[in-house]
This record gives structure tokens, C-alpha cells and sequence, in this order.
């Protein structure tokens, strides 16, 4: 028995896993709202005590939990929770021989062997090499950023905090974006932008340098519910202006970071796009906007175009990799 987590900045998915001839069987799952708890030991005990009668069959000796935070050794701080999370905590007041921290990007990535092709969105077909590195951007609550490199037929993840990174416009709309938001915070990284808050933050930009206006309406939706997703809705139903041009933008910086990404890491094996904003607005993602920006690299344009770019529909997908780290020991 196994116990797989990916804890995000807004919802915390744990899982229980068996291991059958060979594979990972999914046995039962569920979804917390990260911000209901004061920490992740706090998540763990409240999943495992609503399994006690499975877990009386089954003991479990065994967790790996992607997080989304720099983990260093067996601790991290996440920068979208007021949480510290330590390994050592967690098996002490939980009772688990072994508990894993991993980057929930390494734990994305980790799972991508796992998936079917059916679970993908294929962006752009490229000239997949199949021993080549590949690379994986996500973006949601946050924005993360992982290698992916092969040896021999075992794909290993590195976790990255490249989201962190200072964001490079590429023009002047871009230039001024970066200039507005450096009023709001002295260090405008590229999560600032891509993102769930990045979008509203987009939004904002073209809306206080007058692009468009706000009508009412969704000024009240935005007060009301997740700015980023109201502004996502109206610009895939095609409501509101304003929230058309800022999801456009925002798709096309998020091209050009994955292409960024795929460059850093000569992603011949493929690029994937993961979190959960991509299959929410994947029609808008197939529309070319993201592609065009991507392979906008001057002379490596080509190149660009040769790489494999894919969306991972699949929300399990991290619990899926972090199963499959607790079951490698």
C-alpha cells in the first residue's frame, strides 16, 4: 500500500495505490481545498483517518507527496501557502516508516510514462526523438517548470523553480506589462504573469492603461468568484473584449516560455503542458497562438518546429508519479 499526494496551492489530491503485477493500482482518492488546513501533516491524518478500515487490511509504510515548493533535504516552505512542510513531521506524527518530498513538477513528470495517448492534446506533431530530453511547463496556482531526460528506458524528472525566473518581454505591449506590474512588486517573475493570478494580472494591465473597458457584470463576477477563471470563461464564450485580449496575451507568453523552456533543455523528446489552466482553455491553445509564439526563435525556428508539443489532460497525473517514486524504494 501506497500513499501518493500532490499538494498544490489550491487543492491537495491524496490517493492510496496498490502495487499488482507490477503496476499501480488507483484504489481510492480525494480532493482537499489546500487553504481548509494549517499544514500538510494536517491533509495526510484527515485522508488516512477517513481509510481506517481499508488501511487496518492493507498497514501502510509508505508516502511520496509532490509539492509544489523548492524542497530542500526533507523540508520546503510553499510560496503559495502559508505552510512548512517537513518529512520528518509527517512520519512522526502520522506513524509512516518513509515519507518522500518531491517538486510536484518532478511528480508530473514522473507520471507521464504512465499515461495513454488518449490523455494527451497534441499541439504540434513535430519529429519526436525518442531518446532525446523533453520538457514539462504547468501552469495553475503557480507556475512550474521540470527537465525530463532519459537513461536507457527509464525517464527521470529534475525539478526546476524556473518559474521563479525574471520574466523577458519580447515587445513593447510586453515592456509595459513588465513596467506595470514592477510598481505592484519589486520582482516580476515569469509567475507573476503565467498563471492564475497572472492572468488577472494581465487583465488589470490592459485594463488600468485603458485597452478596454470593464462593464459591470463582470466586475461583479470577478469580485465574486477566481478572477482568473471568470476572465477565462468570458474570452472562451467570446463575452467581453477585454478578457479576449488578455487570455490571447496570456497564451501567447505562455508559448513563448514553453519555447523557452524547450531550448534550455533541447527538448527533442517533446514538450508537455501540464497544470490545471491548459485543458480548461485548450481550444484556445489549438488556435495557434501558443505555437506561433513558441517556435518564434529566430534562427532556431526550425528547430522549434521540429519539437513535439503536447497537453496532458490527465489531473492524476502527479499522483500517478509520486506512487511510482514511493514504489522505486
Amino acid at each position: 500500500m501506497i500513499l501518493a499526494g500532490d499538494m498544490g496551492g489550491t487543492k491537495s489530491h491524496l490517493a492510496l495505490f496498490m502495487i499488482e503485477d507490477g503496476n499501480l493500482q488507483l484504489l481510492i482518492q480525494k480532493t482537499y481545498q489546500s487553504r481548509d488546513f494549517s499544514g500538510a501533516e494536517e491533509v495526510v491524518r484527515t485522508f488516512l483517518s477517513s481509510q481506517r478500515d481499508s488501511l487496518a487490511k492493507d498497514p501502510l509504510e509508505t508516502a511520496c507527496l509532490g509539492v509544489a515548493c523548492p524542497i530542500v533535504g526533507e523540508r520546503c516552505k510553499t510560496p503559495n501557502l502559508p505552510w512548512v512542510i517537513d518529512a520528518a513531521v509527517i512520519r512522526k506524527t502520522v506513524g509512516l516508516r518513509k515519507v518522500l518530498l518531491i517538486n510536484d513538477l518532478e511528480a508530473n513528470g514522473l507520471g507521464i510514462p504512465i499515461l495513454s495517448e488518449d490523455e494527451f492534446v497534441i499541439l504540434q506533431e513535430g519529429n519526436p526523438q525518442v531518446e532525446g530530453n523533453a520538457a514539462l511547463i504547468s501552469a495553475g496556482t503557480g507556475l512550474g517548470q521540470a527537465f525530463l531526460f532519459r537513461q536507457g528506458k527509464v525517464l527521470h524528472s529534475v525539478a526546476s523553480e524556473g518559474g521563479h525566473a525574471d520574466f523577458a518581454p519580447r515587445n513593447e505591449l510586453e515592456m509595459e506589462l513588465l513596467r506595470y506590474l514592477l510598481v505592484k512588486t519589486p520582482h516580476v517573475s515569469y509567475e507573476r504573469v503565467l498563471s492564475g493570478a497572472g492572468l488577472f494580472n494581465i487583465y488589470c494591465f490592459l485594463r488600468d492603461t485603458d485597452r478596454g473597458e470593464e462593464p459591470s457584470w463582470l466586475k461583479e463576477r470577478l469580485e465574486q468568484g477566481d478572477p482568473g477563471a471568470e476572465i477565462s470563461r468570458a474570452a472562451l464564450a467570446e463575452e467581453d473584449e477585454l478578457c479576449v485580449r488578455s487570455l490571447d496575451l496570456f497564451v501567447s507568453i505562455y508559448g513563448a516560455e514553453a519555447g523557452n523552456l524547450a531550448l534550455k533543455t533541447k527538448a527533442v523528446g517533446g514538450v508537455y503542458v501540464g497544470g490545471g489552466i491548459a485543458p480548461k482553455i485548450i481550444n484556445k491553445l489549438k488556435d495557434g497562438t501558443f505555437i506561433q509564439a513558441f517556435r518564434d526563435k529566430g534562427r532556431l525556428a526550425q528547430l522549434m518546429e521540429s519539437l513535439p508539443v503536447k497537453v496532458i489532460l490527465n489531473p492524476d497525473t502527479a499522483l500517478y508519479g509520486a506512487a511510482s517514486r514511493a514504489a522505486m524504494d
